[in-house]
Order: structure tokens, then sequence, then C-alpha cells
């Protein structure tokens, strides 16, 4: 009879780590047996991926040269072939091929491995588990979407995917954009579940795309689309120029760089706040919160550059934003600027870009500029030197020299870059963010909706004028 003899400890502790192991010649020897502790996937795990790999950990370290492809099986009713590899506690067994989806598949580590001391495995370990159904890669979201309006004209096309996609499946064939008949030319790429078509220019304005993604993109697994995937986007009309991005400046009704100045009477400024840079506090005259003076901010703050931190980072950041303001109205071209010079009182001026090459007038009649129903519509000026509005008691002035608004045209749309400086007239109506270089002058009782923004100069408020936020 054999006798095993066992330490005072747990049973299951005792038995695994000082019962004696058989050999293959069923004779005994001392140690530890070896054991299954956990595999991955674990028995009777259902929805495995197809991409699963199979890893068996022991309870102690195996004899590597037992690990092999004749000890480490799987099987569906045949064979699965795969790689075999050890490491540390566990063995891993790597399919050639993505599993079969619906699929139940049997786990087994047969008796012939054992560990360094000689121990076996005392009986085949064997589990299963069970595929889920394939996932077939789906494009779930598009930028341009579907039917998308006013698409930018350097809009790269990108497709997000249901699942990981096999990047080499995308080129110019399987993903493609075309305007009417006419491919487009361009970079695709794919980096997860993310494709791209990148065009290799600009589309053209006002203008139908339709893009596609054929049936020949493949998921990492490596399954195709059930069908291809189509959908369709028009390009911003060129007759709409940009609306200029005024980053963090277009909180301020007010920014200057060396003063700002209210010279007489209770002038106000609505919703917004003041600024000077690199000018500082005591620069800032003839308001009521600073000095005592007549002037009043609603709903708005005094802030300089001599203020404690972090307004002084924050101003420097609304300058850079307006000198990046500056030179996108001052640089814009689409559609092509339409040229103006002298007085433009009197007209009325579809959405657009307007270039002066000198100084610029409204004076003999108002400006009028008609959105024609768009609310989007968007002017932008570009004026060389100093741009002036003229005009009379009362207000608005009788005389000419305002700026009216028609069609559904809306003030925070209309820029007006100034080379030089900027004067709204006596009693003048005054609407847009003026962008001016050197300085900016309201004369008394002008108003405006709008902004008045000075890079370098300084802004000043001659008498009891009224700013309100566009």
């Amino acid at each position: 009879m054999r006798i095993i003899k066992l330490l005072t400890l747990p049973l299951t502790t005792a038995f695994i780590l000082f019962a004696g192991c058989r050999k293959n010649d069923f004779t005994e020897i001392p140690g530890v047996c070896p054991i299954v502790v956990s595999t991955i996937p674990v028995a009777g795990a259902l929805n495995v991926p197809l991409n699963q790999i199979i890893t068996i950990t022991f309870n102690d370290e195996m004899d590597a040269a037992t690990i092999t492809a004749e000890s480490i099986l799987l099987s569906d009713g045949a064979p699965v072939l795969g790689t075999v590899t050890y490491s540390g506690l566990t063995a891993t067994f790597t399919p050639s091929e993505p599993l079969t989806d619906n699929t139940t598949y049997t786990g087994r580590v047969k008796t012939s491995v054992k560990n360094l001391t000689g121990n076996y495995l005392q009986e085949d370990y064997v589990w299963s588990f069970s595929t889920g159904s394939t996932l077939l890669p789906l494009v779930i979201s598009t930028n341009p979407q579907d039917n998308e309006m006013n698409v930018a004209l350097d809009q790269t096309v990108t497709a997000t995917f249901n699942q990981a996609m096999n990047e080499g499946s995308f080129d110019i064939s399987t993903f493609t954009l075309y305007q009417g008949m006419t491919q487009i030319s361009g970079a695709v790429n794919c980096t997860g579940a993310v494709a791209s078509f990148d065009p290799a220019g600009d589309l053209l304005p006002n203008l139908l795309y339709t893009a596609t993604i054929t049936t020949g993109v493949t998921s990492a697994l490596g399954d195709a689309m059930a069908n291809q995937y189509q959908w369709t986007f028009t390009t911003i009309n060129s007759k709409v120029p940009p609306v200029i991005d005024l980053g963090s400046v277009s909180a301020y009704g007010i920014i200057s760089g060396v003063a700002v100045s209210n010279n007489a009477g209770p002038s106000e400024i609505h919703d917004m706040n003041i600024g000077i840079y690199p000018g500082v506090r005591s620069s800032i005259t003839g308001f009521f919160e600073v000095d005592g003076g007549p002037g009043l901010i609603f709903n708005g703050l005094f802030l300089a550059a001599d203020d404690a931190a972090p307004i002084p980072a924050a101003l420097l950041q609304a300058k850079n934003d307006l000198t990046a303001a500056y030179l996108q109205a001052e640089g814009a071209s689409l559609p092509a600027p339409v040229t103006i010079s002298g007085d433009i009182g009197g007209q009325t001026l579809a959405p657009g870009i307007y270039k002066s090459t000198s100084t610029l007038l409204i004076q003999n009649g108002n400006l009028t500029l008609d959105a024609q129903g768009d609310p989007n519509a968007s002017w932008i000026f570009q004026i060389a030197s100093d741009f002036t509005t003229i005009g009379g008691s009362p207000f608005p002035s009788p005389a000419g020299g305002n700026v009216i608004l028609a069609g559904g045209a809306q003030a925070k749309n209309i820029f007006w870059q100034v080379g030089s400086s900027a004067t709204i007239g006596d009693y003048t109506s005054f609407k847009g963010t003026i962008l001016a270089l050197t300085s900016v002058t309201m004369n008394a009782y002008a108003q405006a909706v709008g902004r008045m923004l000075c890079s370098n100069g300084a802004v000043t408020l001659t008498s009891t004028n009224f700013i309100y936020k566009p």
C-alpha cells in the first residue's frame, strides 16, 4: 500500500505542497504537484472575442520544454492551430487565425507538462468556453455629418467605426470623395477606429460632395462591412466671409495699449470690460469706479496691466487675440474683396469683404448693411488708413453717418479693420467691432453696438458716449 504523510496544514494546501507526485512511471517524488489555477477565458465563458489569446496559469514554475503545442491544445471539434509560449507561471496559446463566431472551444493541458522538480500534472486539465457572434464593422459617426451645410473649405473628412479597423485596408480606392463625377485627390489614413480623408487642396465653395467607404475596408479581425457607407455634405458659400475669431478679447467693449479716457459726460459701457495693456490703471480716466469721473460701466470690469495676477496675463492674452483677429480680418480673401473708396454713405452693401486702399468715410447719408434674410451674414471692411463717420445733432444723426442694419444683419458679425485711426462721428449710430492699429475716438453723443478695440494707442470717449455689447 502507498502511504503519503501530510503535515498539519489545511488538506488541499498540504496535498499540493507536500504530497508526493507521480512520475510518468507512477512512482512518487516529493515536492509540489503542478495544477492549473486559472485560465483566460475562464471555464464556461460566453461571448469570448474572436481575437482572444488563451492563457493558462500554474501554481508553480514549469519546465518550459514540456509546454508545447503537443501539451497545450485547443479544439472546436478539430484541432486549432496556434503558437504556444511560456513565461513566469503562465502558458499562452495564440491562435493562428481569429476564432470562429458562435462556436464552443475546448482547451486541454495534458499530463505531459511538469514543473522544474520533475513533478507532472496529475490529470489532464480540460475546460470550455464559447465565442460570440461576429461584430461587423459599422460607421457610427462622420465629420462632416450627413447632409451638413456650410462645411469649411479646408475640412478633413473623417469616419468613426464601432471597432478598431485594419489600417492597411484604407486607401484612395476604399475611402473616396467625389464632387459630382470628379474624384478628389487626397491622403487616406486610419488610426484605431477613426479613418480620415485629407483633401490635397481646399474644397470648392457652395458645392455638394459625396464621401464613400467601400466594403473593401476590414476590421482589425479581418471582417468586412456588410454594405458600403456613403454620405454627403455641402461646402460654405464663398459669398459669405468668415466671422472673425476674437478669442478672449470678445469680452472687452474697450481695450487699448496706452490710455482709455472719458473726457466729459456720463458715458456708459454695457456688459463688457474695459482693459488697458501695457498701460497702467492710472491711464484709465473719467470713470466713476476709477477716479470718480462721470463714466459708468455696467456688468463689466476695469482691468489694467498693473493689477494683481492673473489679470496681466489675461490682458496679454486678450491683446494677442486682438492681434490675431486684426491679421485675420486684414488677410481675409474669400470671397474676393470688393474695392470701395471715398464716402460710402448712402450705399446698401450685401454681405462680403470690402477693401479700401486709403481712407474711408461714411458721411453723405447712412450706410445700410443688408443680410438678405441670413442671420449669419457677415461683413469685413479692410481699411488701409483712417476710417471716419461724420454726423450731427440730434441722435441718430439726421445728416447721415450712421450704420443701419437690415435683413436680419447682426452687429456681432461686422468687423472694421483699420490700418490707422478710427473716429465715430457726433451723434452717429455705429454697428460692429473696430480693430484699429493706432487709436479710436468716439465724438460727442455717438453710440455703438459693438467694440472699440485698439492695438497700440488710446481709446477716447469725447462726451456722453454709449457702447452696447453686440
